[in-house]
């Protein structure tokens, strides 16, 4: 456990515990956060994870533009779904890109864990995408990369790391309740 570990962590719960609430200024913890964690995984021969905090930073910068550009339109940051077509296209998208970037991974790295890092990897682009884009989906996502984020850092010994992906599953469970009670009350309202 490193001193980088520590803030990364603090950042992190209050980054998700800030998405939950739906708050915007979630982004400027989750800024700070993935850029730590890049340092971190790349020390821990994570590459998947490392690369895949250059991608968060982006679209962390994308989800901040539209949580603005929808709380200006609304008053609100309002949760929409997804439709089965949808839904069925973003699971394949997460096949093929994991087992493309497990190939890569595992051929051209010497990555710990190359294809359970790469699909967690790939699964959360896709639950970060969605949840920029403020879909209900993107928790569920977030419940599976979580429990599966616990375990790859339990086996790579990054113990605080694998208490704040604990924490944030709780997030998730609470941020599903919580954005399905707020979807709920907007198809009602409709």
């Amino acid at each position: 456990m490193t001193a980088l570990e520590i803030i990364a962590f603090g950042l992190g719960i209050a980054n998700v515990t800030l998405v939950v609430l739906r708050s915007i200024w979630n982004y400027v913890f989750g800024l700070a956060m993935v850029a730590l964690y890049a340092v971190i995984f790349v020390d821990a021969k994570l590459y998947s994870d490392a690369l895949l905090q250059v991608f968060f930073f982006v679209v962390q910068l994308y989800g901040w533009w539209n949580w603005a550009r929808v709380r200006a339109e609304t008053g609100e940051i309002a949760v929409g779904v997804l439709t089965t077509r949808e839904r069925a296209l973003w699971a394949l998208g997460c096949a093929i890109g994991a087992l493309a970037w497990g190939y890569g991974m595992d051929r051209f790295t010497d990555a710990a864990f190359p294809w359970f890092d790469a699909a967690l990897a790939i699964v959360s682009v896709v639950a970060q995408t969605l949840q920029s884009r403020r879909k209900l989906e993107s928790w569920w996502l977030w419940i599976a990369v979580d429990i599966g984020s616990v375990a790859l850092y339990a086996a790579k010994g990054l113990r605080l790391t694998m208490l704040l992906y604990t924490i944030f599953l709780a997030l998730a469970i609470w941020g599903l309740i919580d954005w399905r009670r707020v979807e709920r009350r907007r198809v009602g309202a409709a």
